[in-house]
């Protein structure tokens, strides 16, 4: 494969760029080989500057549920730059994309929009350390919630491709208040909630981890969460930014039945722009300003051209949209079970909803510790031969896979051959 102009694109970036990308994992380290500079997406495709295709299980890391460039989403979005890039000022577009998340939502009674996955988690915790009066939070080891300094301790996604533990740059004292204990462990929760209940003001996890590969929550695990943090007071905030509209139109907390106090939100309610939210109880939302004395503010929030691509999205969210994205992601698992099986390659094809990853290990991981014990090496060589074969893969051991209704049942049966061929070879 041709990869002469990415290459030089690259050489060129890292002039002028820290590593040569501005998001880390972009730059193929933990892989090796050149990053694929992407000159556009068609469907279930994305096209590099040299020309190469490759079938897309990334979709931008999930926002893209109907593959790159659907008409809607599309349309909405050079209607609304039509009118205008940005105001600064409230537009009717916010409340329709307020209400759509209301709607959506169980634990959402009110909601506010801001830029990132960082930004709105970011808030979420200062909203819930400022209404309960209390500095503590409970986080899970590999959870990722963004880069903001006291949720970057022990994260997953990025971090963890990195062999980072934290970061340079972040004080003792920014990641004193974060509590952590490890992903399905009872006794580790009881026992933090036990010795810094008084002072916890959230208990904060992905309830479908996907930033450190797919370790699902454990039968009761987030009834459990639920139950800890109602006798000690904390708040209970879900972080759905990649399971928030993905596994379940009300994502993880409709699919497991369990409500919590504030929801974080992104990935697909932009629509592929730049937008995320929190929200929650309408009590503990307006404790935020102007109604109350918690402050947050972006003067880009609620932009109102991703605000129009993200409710075209969420508009075309019907069970229809859900059962086709199950059937893709049944193919591609059960298609990658037996090529890796019938190949003698031990490797776990996990599966939540439509959520899939590939994890090198001879048993399915419970937390964070099995994902980091697997074979990382053979992830970066399957994932080199499935470039190879025009299979676009996440650059990364500790990602997923994002189906998309774009890959057709052809789609699909190009994947799992390359898989066969891959795993013969592995």
């Amino acid at each position: 494969m041709d990869t002469e102009i990415s290459a030089r694109l690259f050489e060129r970036a890292r002039a002028v760029i820290p590593g040569g990308v501005n998001s880390p994992v972009r730059a193929f380290d933990s892989v090796g080989g050149t990053p694929r500079f992407i000159a556009r997406g068609e469907g279930a495709e994305l096209v590099d500057a040299d020309g190469n295709r490759y079938l897309d299980l990334v979709n931008s890391w999930g926002p893209l549920l109907f593959g790159h460039v659907p008409a809607e989403v599309r349309e909405a979005a050079v209607d609304a730059i039509g009118r205008g890039s940005s105001f600064g000022a409230p537009t009717e577009g916010e409340i329709a994309l307020a209400e759509a998340i209301v709607d959506a939502v169980p634990s959402v009674d009110k909601v506010r929009l801001v830029n990132s996955g960082t930004e709105a988690g970011m808030s979420a915790i200062r909203l819930a350390r400022g209404a309960t009066g209390r500095r503590k939070l409970l986080k899970f080891v590999g959870h990722y919630h963004g880069h903001s300094d006291a949720l970057l301790v022990a994260a997953g996604s990025g971090v963890a491709t990195l062999g980072i533990p934290g970061s340079p740059g972040v004080t003792d004292g920014a990641a004193e208040d974060t509590v952590l204990v490890p992903w399905n462990d009872r006794d580790a929760v009881a026992e933090a909630v036990q010795v810094h209940g008084h002072d916890l003001a959230a208990i904060l996890c992905e309830p479908v981890p996907a930033n450190m590969n797919l370790v699902a929550p454990e039968d009761g695990f987030l009834a459990f969460l639920r139950a800890q943090a109602d006798a000690s007071g904390a708040v209970l905030v879900f972080d759905e930014v990649i399971s928030g509209f993905r596994v379940a139109r009300g994502g993880a907390q409709q699919l497991h039945g369990v409500t919590p106090e504030l929801t974080v939100l992104g990935k697909i309610v932009g629509g592929g722009f730049p937008l995320a939210a929190f929200g929650g109880r309408a009590e503990l939302m307006d404790a935020l300003a102007p109604a109350g004395p918690v402050y947050q503010a972006g003067t880009l929030s609620g932009n109102p051209v991703a605000v129009a691509a993200g409710l075209a999205q969420l508009r075309l969210l019907t069970d229809d949209v859900y059962a086709r994205l199950g059937v893709v992601t049944d193919g591609l698992v059960d298609g990658l079970r037996t090529a890796f099986d019938a190949a003698g390659v031990p490797a776990q094809v996990l599966r939540h909803a439509t959520l899939a990853g590939v994890l090198f290990a001879e048993t399915a991981p419970r937390r964070y510790e099995d994902v980091a014990a697997a074979d990382h090496a053979r992830y970066a060589r399957f994932f080199h031969g499935m470039l190879e074969r025009g299979v676009y893969l996440a650059p990364s051991g500790y990602e997923v896979i994002f189906p998309s209704t774009a890959l057709s049942d052809a789609h699909v049966e190009r994947i799992v051959t390359a898989a066969d061929e891959v795993a013969r070879m592995l």
